[in-house]
């Protein structure tokens, strides 16, 4: 699932805040935190054919390498740079971990 539409709120950062503190003081479980951990998890970014290209070249990568990185094959890659389809689940997510972080992120 992506949380493009709604990204981190002040509400949700009082409501971690809040739920880490009670956590702390064993008022709830791991498994709650965990659920609220999930809800405050960073938005990920929508990538398009040009935004995928120029990931590409800042990190100077053939469409294969790129591919390999995320466990994709080079024909996936040609058509999100086409626009004829758009990365989502996984490859999303690494595409995101890759211009945040970095190259290093995904070796």
């Amino acid at each position: 699932m992506t949380r493009t539409a709604r990204g981190k709120t002040p509400l949700l950062d009082a409501i971690h805040e809040t739920a880490g503190d009670l956590h702390r003081l064993s008022l709830i479980s791991d498994t709650e935190m965990q659920q609220y951990n999930a809800l405050c998890l960073t938005p990920v970014s929508d990538f398009d054919g040009d935004k995928i290209r120029l990931l590409r070249d800042r990190y100077q990568l053939s469409q294969t390498v790129l591919a390999s990185l995320l466990n994709t094959s080079p024909a996936t890659v040609r058509r999100w740079e086409a626009d004829n389809q758009h990365p989502n689940g996984s490859a999303q997510k690494l595409l995101d971990l890759l211009e945040r972080k970095g190259l290093e992120t995904l070796l």
